[in-house]
């Protein structure tokens, strides 16, 4: 990630949900926000991939076949993730890696006060992005890990330790080492009161997905956004069990992606990359 700029990765995120708004699993599955918080080339690749109109040379499919495939893969990780924070019953919402997410602004949680926790410059960057979205911005808590301390941040930034809150870890996980995922949760415990709850998403050990990240990185090139994000750390359900376990947290729903697909009753691509990514569900 380079100064002041969103990370590659948080960029075809945004995209991702941008292309699937509307198109896949309608009334299950909406984001509006996707949109405005893309530039206008960002936006451009959107339309390109909505309209079904890929590129002829390999150096312009590559971005366009990477938002096409992470669109399938946003859609079951959003919903599961959207549901767990609507039934959940905390008046505060953290969203830590928040990247380009929009779930402040669009997400149904009656009289809950949201926070967004992220390095400052990718926050900088997201709050000029966000000048295109209408409606109450979160509280910004910027937090640079080599520096600040998360806890402290939070309660600098008003966040009641002794008030339940719902915590959305999406799409961070993997890009912490083992030793970076464990300090996290154990700072979230420490700001959690009894009735918190935690939806994190991470991804199992897959010798598969490292062949095939390993297959794009050599033929993508420069276009490669793992190449400046590689993955840290994978976790098999029960290591994460026991992880959340030690910190107070039980948990009370851990599916696959694809489980979640099935629930929606749609078909979508990616199947290994979907049996791979959870969303576990646990509660303080």
């Amino acid at each position: 990630m380079t100064e002041r700029r969103a990370s590659r990765t948080a960029v075809t995120v945004c995209q991702a949900r941008a292309v699937a708004d509307g198109r896949i699993a309608p009334g299950r599955f909406a984001d509006p926000t996707a949109m405005p918080l893309l530039r206008a080339e960002e936006q451009a690749e959107v339309h390109r991939v909505r309209e079904g109109r890929p590129p002829k040379g390999m150096a312009e499919r590559f971005p366009y076949e990477m938002v096409r495939g992470a669109a399938d893969i946003i859609v079951p990780r959003t919903v599961a993730i959207d549901d767990a924070a609507r039934a959940g019953a905390a008046t505060q919402v953290v969203i830590l890696g928040a990247g380009l997410d929009g779930r402040a602004w669009r997400l149904d949680v009656p009289g809950a006060t949201f926070f967004e926790v992220d390095h400052p410059a990718s926050q900088q960057e997201k709050r000029d992005r966000a000048t295109n979205l209408t409606g109450a911005p979160p509280i910004y808590v910027p937090v640079d890990f080599a520096h600040d301390v998360l806890t402290d941040a939070l309660e600098a930034a008003g966040h009641h330790a002794d008030q339940p809150t719902t915590w959305i870890w999406e799409g961070v996980v993997p890009y912490l080492t083992r030793d970076e995922v464990a300090a996290t949760v154990a700072a979230i415990a420490a700001r959690s009161a009894s009735g918190s709850r935690l939806i994190v998403n991470y991804q199992l050990p897959s010798w598969i997905g490292e062949v095939v990240r390993k297959i794009i990185g050599r033929v993508a090139g420069r276009q490669n956004p793992w190449a400046a994000e590689p993955w840290l750390s994978t976790w098999s359900v029960d290591e994460m069990s026991r992880l959340l376990a030690l910190h107070g947290f039980v948990v009370r729903s851990d599916q696959d992606l694809l489980e979640i697909t099935q629930d929606l009753g749609v078909r979508l691509g990616r199947r290994n990359s979907m049996r791979s990514g959870r969303v576990a569900v646990a509660e303080r």
